[in-house]
């Protein structure tokens, strides 16, 4: 069977790549969290108004560049946890 090697881990190799997957975890659950708690929180405190959706992108904005770097610097450490709680209840 054949495997579809993406261009660009051709370009940069297994170890960049890896690298490089560390960060989208990061920035992709920054962007999407930040995104919904911002629009559920603008919602519930303002209602449906007539400018919602540029107050909301507003908040959102502030929200990533608060969420970005917490997930980046705790998600390491939350990856471990989740490990020792694994290790700690298997019945291995």
């Amino acid at each position: 069977m054949l495997q579809c090697i993406s261009p660009l881990k051709l370009y940069l190799g297994k170890h960049a790549m890896q690298s490089l997957e560390k960060f989208y975890f990061p920035f992709f659950m920054a962007l999407f969290m930040s995104g919904i708690m911002s629009f559920a929180l603008t919602l519930l405190n303002l209602g449906l108004i007539d400018n919602l959706l540029i107050i909301w992108l507003k908040a959102w904005g502030v929200a990533f560049l608060v969420a970005f770097p917490s997930v980046a610097v705790l998600a390491p450490k939350v990856h471990k946890l989740c490990a020792a709680l694994k290790s700690a209840t298997s019945t291995d």
